[in-house]
């Protein structure tokens, strides 16, 4: 890793190594000077130069041998998430979604390319699984993904496709011409399946989020196991419900 200067892109190494170092801290919950310098492949005096330096600022504390994140991370997190209209738009709409179907609800974003969720309720029996506020997801693994790709221009959507896609189930659709169909499909009947796409044993039902002018914003879905995740109720009753949740969030959106 390039700890100093700048390199062929122009960018600074010793910004990437400092943020480097704050993922390795996320990835680990917490880490030490050695496991950070090997894993990082940075010297010690480096990773330690570096690890003072966040303390300093706050964005890292010390917790005997090791370093965690600190708590002034939270406030850059809820300052990117608050400014999008969007986040403001879903709160009240997404809760009474939730209570509605009864399982785990999200609001996406797309940034680079990926899926980034900036909200999250969850019912009394809906599953927590690995996404919480801030995950980023392939978007063809999932139903919120699956929604804002199909409703988005044909260029930005060939921009985030292009490479090879990702497999992280059996039922992960990986191969472009199949995922193009399914994406034709989820235009014509306006909302998208997730079924075990992403996680196995977890369904979704994912729709679009459009402005006034058809302009896509983002995507909501609601998810949860596949032993309640079925029938009649997961095929028809809660897409119905999904897609006008979306609806509603689209007009606050567009009129905040």
């Amino acid at each position: 890793m390039n700890t100093n200067g700048n390199d062929a892109t122009g960018t600074i190494g010793a910004t990437k190594t400092s943020f480097g170092i704050v993922e390795h801290i996320r990835d680990h919950d917490a880490s030490g000077v050695s496991e950070i310098a090997n894993d990082l492949g940075i010297s010690k005096s480096t990773a330690h130069n570096h690890l003072k330096t966040l303390a300093e600022l706050g964005y890292v504390v010390r917790q005997g041998d090791e370093y965690a994140l600190g708590l002034k991370f939270l406030d850059l997190g809820d300052h990117a998430r608050t400014r999008h209209a969007l986040y403001h738009a879903s709160i009240g709409e997404m809760d009474d979604l939730v209570e509605a179907v009864g399982e785990r609800g999200q609001v996406m974003v797309e940034e680079n390319g990926r899926g980034v969720y900036i909200y999250q309720v969850k019912s009394e029996q809906g599953l927590q699984t690995d996404s919480h506020i801030g995950t980023t997801v392939d978007l063809h693994t999932t139903s919120v993904g699956k929604s804002y790709l199909a409703f988005c221009d044909e260029e930005r959507r060939r921009e985030i496709l292009d490479g090879e896609l990702t497999r992280l189930t059996t039922k992960t659709i990986d191969d472009r011409d199949a995922l193009e169909a399914e994406l034709a499909t989820i235009r014509e009947r306006g909302y998208a399946f997730n079924d075990e796409e992403r996680i196995t044993g977890m369904r979704a039902v994912g729709a679009p989020i459009l402005s006034d002018d058809e302009t896509i914003l983002g995507a909501i879905s609601v998810s949860g196991p596949t032993t309640r995740m079925k029938g009649e109720w997961y095929h028809t009753e809660v897409p119905e419900m999904v897609t006008q949740a979306a609806r509603v969030i689209g007009i606050r959106a567009t009129y905040s």
